[in-house]
């Protein structure tokens, strides 16, 4: 038996899993390990029993027998590697295996496969984390006086590892603003140029408001339709969870208990007037055309 530890990216998994590959090394015989990153052993292997009678490493094959597969699994490996549970990388070997060594290729395929399901599952779990968190980072105006350029300061808490995942979308998005994105696992940092990490922080280490977050109240009250409230769909789209850090957040719940009232006086009120046809010599001749059309 052998503990593989390697960092949590696809990139490290995928090293090392055509590394076992060509020791053909079958997944019920390694454990997948991402603790110890600092450690000397980091993408080596360490042994847990012994690797041969004789007690002596084996020999690496002099060919390598590396598996082909399909793109979209290896889209679905790079956005399961994003997975906390940190259970992907001997599944993902598992069906590597299956497909090199034992010629299962329909595997991947499967639905009812077990392994590929809970993939499956990973990954969409881990796609509306993606999509949440585009939708729910709130940036807050900072004062930085070293710099001419507008700085903006965001907390998020994702469920997934997906700070560096969704970096290209908001070096896109904010391109034109110095920004940072803070997290419990790491920090993303945009200065004009570069994008740059640190580690993750604390909630207590972002900004608690800024004098913009009045002005999105206000423009959350002018778009809430209050004759089409759907809470449970609302809920479903934003989770409460994640209410705390949402600006237009504090006045959700009397958005909601007001919409009633609101929808009834709409209601209650008299038909307001029609107003009168605008004089047009163009829509004039487009009405002669049609009433000329409808005679024939």
């Amino acid at each position: 038996m052998r503990t593989v530890t390697i960092e949590p990216t696809f990139r490290a998994w995928r090293s090392k899993a055509r590394s076992l590959l060509d020791q053909k090394m079958h997944p019920n015989d390694v454990i997948w390990s991402t603790q110890g990153d600092d450690s000397d052993e980091l993408f080596g292997f360490s042994e847990t029993t012994k690797q041969t009678p004789e007690n002596k490493p084996e020999q690496k094959p002099q060919t390598s027998n590396r598996a082909k597969v399909p793109p979209f699994f290896i889209q679905l490996a790079q956005t399961v590697c994003c997975h906390r549970s940190q259970k992907q990388w001997s599944m993902l070997y598992h069906i590597l295996w299956s497909v090199t060594y034992e010629q299962e290729r329909e595997i991947l395929f499967d639905q009812t496969n077990d392994t590929m399901r809970k993939l499956e599952q990973m990954r969409k779990s881990i796609s509306r984390d993606i999509h949440k968190m585009r939708a729910f980072v709130r940036f807050r105006e900072i004062q930085v006086e070293t710099n001419d350029r507008e700085n903006y300061v965001a907390w998020f808490e994702p469920e997934h590892l997906i700070v560096r995942v969704n970096t290209p979308f908001f070096r896109k998005r904010f391109a034109g603003m110095n920004w940072s994105i803070l997290t419990p696992d790491e920090c993303v940092h945009w200065d004009g140029t570069d994008i740059s990490y640190t580690q993750g922080v604390d909630k207590s280490q972002a900004p608690d408001g800024d004098e913009l977050e009045e002005l999105w109240r206000g423009y959350y009250r002018s778009i809430f339709n209050p004759a089409r409230v759907k809470i449970k769909m609302m809920q479903s789209e934003m989770p409460k969870k994640y209410w705390k850090n949402l600006p237009e957040a504090e006045i959700i719940e009397d958005l909601i208990q007001t919409s009633t009232d609101k929808v009834n006086g709409m209601m209650e009120e008299e038909n307001r007037p029609l107003k009168p046809e605008p004089k047009n010599k163009y829509l004039d001749h487009l009405k002669q055309l049609n009433n000329s059309e409808d005679s024939k």
